[in-house]
């Protein structure tokens, strides 16, 4: 029998309720006795919290980390910001289910569509798997510091059932739904905890076609998710688009009894200031078991133009998103394709040039933080060919920091401390070299709880561990009670903060990404076992197990 004994901190239980000063005690990696532990003799392992929060291991239900679990056991970031459990298969993406015919084009989805190298995927990711429940056995039988839940994706189905050309381009006829159906039956019985889909219109993939399950119909939606229903458990995961606006999701969620979570309410997204907040308010009209997702951190990119994700939803910009640097630079030197993109970018993109400013540079150093716009204004030229021309002196390294959304504090604010919402849409593993909100916890306590005061502490810590748990379906886990794993995070909650991004090149292939420091988590146990101690990682941990519903 192994015992550990927390003594001395602030425990928050997850519930929401109050804090309290009691003892934790686990025996075997689940907790035992959370009330007063007598002295123990030195027959367990005691550690001294006094002047620290004691949480429940944080949950992520919005993640990534599909390819990376399959080079990186630790999951960092996240690992270093208390998550204790990360949920992949998001947004319709993943890299199973995948038949080796497929393998280049679930590559360049997840480069186009989720940021991600694909040098550093096809360095990084074995495929020792091809239906969606090897996968699930294989990131099983992987050494991992924290635990993984995840989604079976429907693009990854409909690409696996359809093939590449057909899964791009056409509604599936009834015997190629009957088949989704099964492989979502299949994947749910295998232990995912849902389904996820896609009909952002943002998402464009391989081919400069959709992703796959944008060309899906209503008819097809319905029957997948009611695959789900007729489970009785599990939940699906959409995402914003033609077919999926957020009032029709909550509609579908209470026609099939399925619950659903919506991504993502962000504020910038769907109109001005209060265009979030009336959204929810009409979702929350139709009386359904319905989840919108926020992010409560502003979204902030860092991108080349090598990578002109931004821009994606500018026509012209076709042409150069995942074409050859030299193709690249050859357009984004010519006036003439620059007057074709000029009139649609604010169309796509309004204010766009007051929101790009140069971040990163060893050309441009004098200008770090001026914007587009004043440049512009500044040098006499239109804001565009200012970009164009900075970027291409420094062949297209020059790296600019983009405002995308959620700038308006005073709503973003509003969403973060609204209980019908959860804490998703971090997008923690993807577009790794232009953005990472992985930290989103250190943030939220550091940001919002501590310096703004918009929730309390016990209403935060409840967001980050007990809503998640049982909104998504994490057995036992999401709170300090008997019974439940000893999932644990220790913090400072007078120095709990989010550090600046920086930028490393420790992917495989040597590729490069942006990683969020901490400051302030001191403490974290998996099951029982320390990950974290002291506010360093403990090299070579590997409690954590694959969650299956």
């Amino acid at each position: 029998m192994e015992r550990l004994v927390l003594r001395g901190a602030r425990v928050v239980d997850g519930t929401g309720g109050p804090s309290r000063s009691v003892d934790v005690e686990v025996v075997d990696g689940r907790i035992a006795t959370v009330g007063e532990v007598p002295a123990t003799g030195g027959e367990a392992d005691e550690v001294d919290l006094t002047g620290l929060v004691l949480a429940p291991g944080f949950v992520d239900i919005h993640t990534h980390f599909d390819a990376q679990v399959l080079w990186d056991p630790d999951f960092t970031p996240s690992s270093w910001h208390g998550v204790t459990t990360v949920v992949l298969g998001n947004t319709g993406f993943g890299v199973a289910p995948a038949r080796p015919v497929d393998r280049p084009v679930v590559i360049e989805t997840l480069e186009h569509v989720e940021g991600m190298n694909a040098t550093a995927l096809e360095a990084g990711i074995d495929w020792t798997f091809e239906s969606y429940p090897e996968y699930l056995d294989v990131v099983d039988a992987r050494p991992k510091r924290l635990n993984v839940a995840s989604m079976v994706p429907h693009s990854m189905v409909r690409l696996f059932v359809m093939g590449a050309d057909a899964a791009t381009s056409r509604p599936a006829t009834d015997a190629e739904l009957a088949d989704m159906c099964a492989m979502v039956r299949e994947g749910l019985d295998a232990g995912a905890l849902g389904l996820s889909s896609s009909q952002a219109p943002t998402h464009v993939g391989a081919f400069g076609r959709p992703v796959p399950s944008r060309l899906a119909s209503v008819d097809e939606v319905r029957q997948l998710l009611g695959t789900i229903g007729a489970t009785g458990r599990g939940l699906a995961e959409v995402t914003y688009g033609p077919l999926m606006e957020i009032d029709a999701a909550a509609r579908l969620s209470r026609d099939l009894g399925v619950r659903i979570t919506w991504g993502s309410l962000l504020t910038g997204l769907f109109g001005g200031h209060g265009a979030a907040m009336a959204l929810l308010e009409q979702a929350s009209a139709v009386g359904a078991d319905f989840w919108p997702q926020v992010s409560c951190r502003e979204i902030v990119f860092q991108m080349s133009l090598g990578n002109p994700y931004y821009f994606n939803q500018v026509p012209a910009f076709s042409e150069v998103i995942g074409r050859d640097p030299d193709e690249q630079r050859r357009r984004y030197a010519d006036a003439d394709w620059r007057a074709r993109v000029k009139p649609d970018v604010l169309t796509a993109r309004p204010g766009a040039y007051d929101r790009i400013s140069v971040e990163e540079t060893d050309v441009h150093g004098d200008l770090r933080g001026r914007t587009m716009a004043e440049l512009g204004e500044e040098r006499g030229a239109h804001p565009f060919d200012v970009m164009m021309d900075l970027a291409l002196d420094e062949d297209m390294a020059t790296r600019f920091r983009i405002v995308s959304r959620n700038d308006d504090a005073e709503e973003l604010g509003q969403l973060v401390r609204d209980p019908r919402t959860l804490l998703g849409a971090h997008d923690a593993g993807a577009h790794v070299d232009m953005v990472c909100d992985a930290g989103f916890p250190s943030h939220l306590l550091g940001h919002w709880v501590r310096d703004v005061g918009a929730l309390d502490l016990e209403q935060a810590v409840w967001r980050l561990t007990g809503q998640p748990a049982d909104v998504f379906g994490v057995p036992d886990r999401g709170r300090i009670q008997p019974g439940y794993w000893a999932d644990l995070v220790a913090f400072d909650s007078d120095r709990v903060a989010a550090q600046p991004n920086e930028r490393r090149y420790d992917f495989p292939g040597g590729t490069d990404r942006l990683i969020c420091p901490n400051v302030g988590v001191e403490h974290v146990w998996v099951a029982g076992t320390a990950v974290r101690r002291d506010g360093q990682e403990v090299p070579g941990a590997a409690p954590g197990v694959l969650v299956r519903a």
